[in-house]
């Protein structure tokens, strides 16, 4: 947007515009927004031209440091450590950075589903994430990832609120990813998750659709055949990258009766390295349809 309205060429990680007055220390993220982290008035300009003079690394220390830190949470999420994770990201739940806010809804909502949690933390972490993914939204509209994850946590406050909401929310939480898609169209998860959109759509039982069509002039509605098309898109464009695209692709195929290519793709989720614990549950599932499938 300021390149669009001032011309401005703007290059990672750091950036300083002096515009309107005020020195604008700005950061891209790894999307290429724009993160306004500080500001200096008019009469601090010169003083700042010579600080940056003679000591240009104090001046970038903020943005270095703050890029550090979420590299640091992307080592440990891609290690599965998801408590050491929320412990460094709730240091920086007041940020103004919607790349440390979505990752905290994230970790939030990945401690929500461990199986040996209470179900109090589960409902009090749930809320926490959406919260978080609210914020994230709220401090940058064109973050794909804040929609992605805003649209995740709002379905799992849902399950807290009746049915009613739940299905209401359906409609915001599908504008949201389609959103993500159109911000990122190269990120699986996002493409992933509106196929298990379809999917819970499809498989809604009649009685929830009839509270449905009761409380909708036209419901929510979805086939299989849609969900198995972005399951599929979802891999193709990023192969192998979640365990629980894998099961659905098997769970997609079983209702459609293609039992030769359920049994292909549960196998897939079964064999894959389970560095979380939604990962180790899929194991648990994918094995158990497996089972089934070949009883």
């Amino acid at each position: 947007k300021l390149q669009q309205t001032y011309g401005l060429t703007l290059h990672r990680p750091q950036v300083n515009v002096y515009l309107n007055g005020c020195i604008l220390f700005l950061l891209l993220d790894q999307g290429g927004t724009v993160v306004l982290l500080a500001s200096l008035p008019a009469l601090s300009y010169l003083g700042y031209r010579a600080c940056r003079r003679a000591c240009p690394e104090a001046v970038v220390y903020a943005l270095d440091k703050a890029e550090e830190v979420l590299e640091r949470a992307d080592y440990l999420y891609s290690c599965g450590e998801t408590e050491k994770l929320y412990q460094l990201l709730a240091q920086h739940q007041n940020s103004d950075n919607a790349e440390f806010l979505w990752r905290l809804a994230r970790a939030s909502r990945d401690l929500a589903t461990f199986q040996d949690i209470s179900a109090e933390d589960k409902k009090r972490l749930t809320y926490e994430a959406f919260d978080y993914a609210k914020a994230a939204l709220d401090r940058n509209e064109a973050c794909f990832a804040a929609h992605k994850w805003y649209a995740v946590c709002l379905s799992d406050v849902g399950d807290y609120e009746g049915i009613k909401v739940k299905i209401g929310n359906s409609y915001i939480i599908k504008e949201h990813l389609e959103r993500a898609i159109e911000l990122n169209p190269k990120d699986a998860t996002s493409i992933h998750i509106l196929g298990y959109w379809c999917f819970a759509f499809a498989e809604l039982p009649w009685y929830q659709r009839k509270i449905a069509a009761t409380l909708f002039a036209s419901p929510p509605n979805a086939t299989y055949e849609e969900a198995l098309e972005y399951f599929l898109k979802a891999e193709e464009v990023d192969p192998n990258f979640y365990s629980k695209n894998l099961l659905m692709l098997g769970r997609t195929y079983l209702m459609l009766k293609d039992k030769e290519k359920a049994g292909l793709w549960l196998s897939r989720a079964r064999d894959y390295p389970a560095h979380t614990e939604e990962d180790k549950q899929v194991h648990k599932e994918a094995s158990d349809l497996l089972k089934k499938l070949q009883g």
